[in-house]
């Protein structure tokens, strides 16, 4: 293990990609931290914003400007994207972000080194993330996207209100696409080591009602989290911020933890060429391995089901 304390580059000064740079800010994991918009001002206005809270936490370096300044950088996060219009489809939405990504790509590479880790956060984050594998050449290991991530925490955070324990104590993933064809493996979900069902068993919360009743219910609570937020505030940015500092800090520690980032698959699950979320260890090198974790056949079935809808949407973007 180590303590980073080098340059990471944030391109995009929207919702996220501001609070993901106070997030990391406030972290202390970086030396010097970049914010890279077009439209300047933002950026230069979040940067002043930021720089003048510098006395209240960790030596660090921030600064806007152009794809110049990223140089050098160890981790480039993107957030950047295109919003949707009124009337756009889903795929009218992705060519237009896709779009973006070529031009982002096209200013990233003149400066970014073979070694720098890619992290794409812009939604639909496993289709992009799969795209910018494609347009940049970089390799599988260092190109990955936040994925469900998020999705896992949020999933968490139910089973803990339901059962009173420290979501810490919970283990469970979602799987799949960072999107509605999700998966949460149950079959995995655990409570202090104790398989989800034994422990309801153990814990009657619920009285007399059937343990199983609440999945469907969490999972559907879990993939419209952030419809739900987006209706009540416009936008998601807090917790999207933090499960990036979490992605982070496994990079510049080194950690070798378990995340469901969304990474390129290659026989995995029986799954070729697309990128969606599955356990796999980071660390410093960035994907350090995809594990096969046992899901349930039917768990494993929804996860190709899952890929295959992704290929569909890939080919339909011309990718």
């Amino acid at each position: 293990m180590f303590k980073f304390k080098g340059k990471i580059s944030v391109i995009g000064a929207g919702f996220v990609g501001s609070t993901t740079a106070y997030t990391l800010m406030q972290s202390g994991l970086a030396s010097e931290i970049v914010l890279v918009d077009i439209n300047k001002n933002k950026a230069e206005g979040d940067v002043m914003d930021m720089n003048h809270g510098i006395s209240f936490v960790s030596p660090v370096k921030i600064i806007s400007g152009g794809y110049e300044l990223i140089k050098d950088s160890s981790i480039i996060i993107i957030t950047a994207g295109v919003n949707q219009k009124p009337g756009e489809t889903r795929i009218d939405l992705l060519k237009r972000n896709i779009d973006v990504f070529k031009d982002i790509f096209d200013g990233i590479l003149k400066y970014c080194s073979s070694d720098s880790v890619i992290l794409v956060v812009t939604n639909p984050v496993d289709i992009l993330t799969y795209i910018s594998i494609k347009i940049s050449g970089l390799s599988k290991k260092n190109v990955f996207g936040s994925g469900t991530v998020l999705d896992t925490a949020r999933l968490k955070y139910l089973i803990g209100e339901r059962v009173n324990i420290d979501v810490r104590d919970i283990h469970t993933y979602i799987i799949g696409e960072h999107g509605d064809t999700e998966v949460a493996a149950w079959s995995l979900t655990s409570i202090a080591g104790i398989n989800i069902d034994k422990y309801c068993d153990i814990c009657r919360r619920c009285g007399d009602l059937d343990k199983k009743i609440c999945r469907s219910e969490y999972e559907t609570k879990t993939k419209n989290a952030a419809y739900e937020i987006i209706d009540r505030k416009g936008a998601t940015y807090y917790a999207i911020a933090l499960s990036v500092k979490r992605i982070i800090e496994c990079i510049t520690g080194g950690e070798n933890s378990i995340l469901t980032v969304s990474s390129y698959l290659d026989g995995e699950y029986g799954i070729r060429d697309i990128c969606l979320s599955v356990p796999t260890v980071v660390n410093d090198k960035g994907i350090d391995s995809i594990i096969e974790t046992p899901f349930s056949p039917e768990e494993i079935k929804a996860l190709r089901h899952s890929a295959d809808s992704l290929k569909k949407t890939a080919e339909l973007a011309g990718f």
